[in-house]
């Protein structure tokens, strides 16, 4: 076959690494373009389903759950995207996955299809950082960013600050020693009553509450480091929800409203502030944002306004690309293809890694 690298280069993503199944398929561009801003590979369709409404019911994610509808999911997903962009699957030149980090179980679903099929198909794989997905993802959108920036990564499970300074270029500039800020958001919700996914719950139910009425704890924000730590206000969640016992038991409740706000302020502070000192201490004029948590409303509000003050300029994936998706995957294999970081293989055999710091795949200098 020709080289994935060929103009015009299809390539397929499959992203499993929890509750979301998503297949995307993208095409390389003609030309490179420079370090700085390199040419973006075209999405040209994408197909997604949440597993919201079936693990609704157990209050979070069941990992054996996830990983049997990823089974059902992810051929029909393929159809459709290769249908929609008017392909079928004897034109694709690289078959691309989640790798890790994520649940064993379903990371496992995503790479046994991908490796299936590229041995069926006698085409080539290649495994992806779910991370790395989600940090350029952004280049998809219609403000795309250049390098070098600073990026803060906030999903379900993940919270941390890179400089990035290109395609494999990180640098690790802090994380958090504990719970991250997607779960901060998730376990307070729960002590709010609030029904999975708590975090869109919480933040919905904060729009009508006064964010300064309760004074909750900023873990970490004087300690002059880029570091986080959220379980010490998911603790204080914890003590409030006690001390005003039935005040929140009616769904309007006044008090509900009120600490879902403050919760959320908190959360936001934290993330704001830290990711200025981020930028003063890199000397970095840009940042980015992804993750499931940088569609909240508030985070991007305050950033924004922060950001304008200070004459920075912020980028964020397209709301439909915040959360877990395959084009994320795709992009990100030919990010890295283009940029000649990695090579697809025809080793059909496989493995994951549930654990895998993004740090870990930083290209040497």
């Amino acid at each position: 076959m020709q080289s994935p690298l060929r103009e015009g280069a299809l390539v397929l993503g499959i992203e499993s690494s929890c509750d979301e199944t998503g297949v995307a398929l993208v095409r390389l561009p003609a030309a490179s373009g420079d370090a700085q801003r390199p040419a973006v590979p075209q999405l040209l369709a994408h197909a997604l389903h949440s597993q919201i409404d079936m693990h609704r019911a157990y209050g979070g994610v069941v990992p054996e759950l996830a990983s049997r509808d990823h089974i059902r999911r992810v051929l029909p997903l393929a159809q459709q995207v290769l249908a929609e962009a008017g392909h079928d699957l004897a034109a694709l030149d690289v078959i691309a996955y989640t790798k890790g980090p994520g649940l064993a179980g379903a990371l496992l679903v995503g790479a046994g299809v991908a490796c299936a099929l590229g041995a069926a198909l006698d085409k080539p794989v290649l495994g992806v950082h779910h991370l790395e997905g989600h940090l350029l993802s952004p280049f998809l959108s219609a403000d795309a960013p250049q390098f070098p920036f600073v990026a803060l990564l906030v999903s379900g499970g993940h919270t941390q600050l890179m400089r990035v300074d290109g395609v494999g270029r990180y640098e690790l500039l802090g994380e958090t020693i504990d719970d991250a800020a997607g779960e901060a958001f998730d376990k307070s919700a729960k002590l709010l009553g609030l029904p999975y996914p708590g975090g869109p719950e919480l933040a919905r139910l904060a729009e009508g509450g006064d964010a300064q009425a309760y004074a909750l704890p900023r873990p970490l924000l004087r300690a002059g480091n880029l570091d986080f730590s959220f379980a010490g206000l998911k603790t204080a969640v914890f003590t409030q929800v006690q001390k005003l016992g039935a005040a929140l038991d009616a769904p309007d409740s006044r008090q509900r409203r009120d600490l879902a706000a403050s919760t959320q302020e908190a959360i936001v502070e934290v993330l704001v502030r830290k990711t200025l000192l981020a930028l003063e201490q890199t000397g970095l004029k840009r940042l980015v944002v992804a993750g499931g948590v940088g569609a909240n409303r508030r985070l991007r509000q305050t950033l924004d306004a922060a950001c304008a003050r200070r004459g920075l300029r912020v980028h964020y994936p397209e709301l439909h690309l915040c959360t877990d998706n395959g084009a994320m995957i795709a992009l990100a294999a030919a990010m890295r293809l283009q940029a000649r970081l990695q090579q697809p293989t025809r080793q059909w055999s496989f493995d994951v890694l549930p654990r895998w710091p993004l740090e870990a795949i930083a290209a040497p200098e």
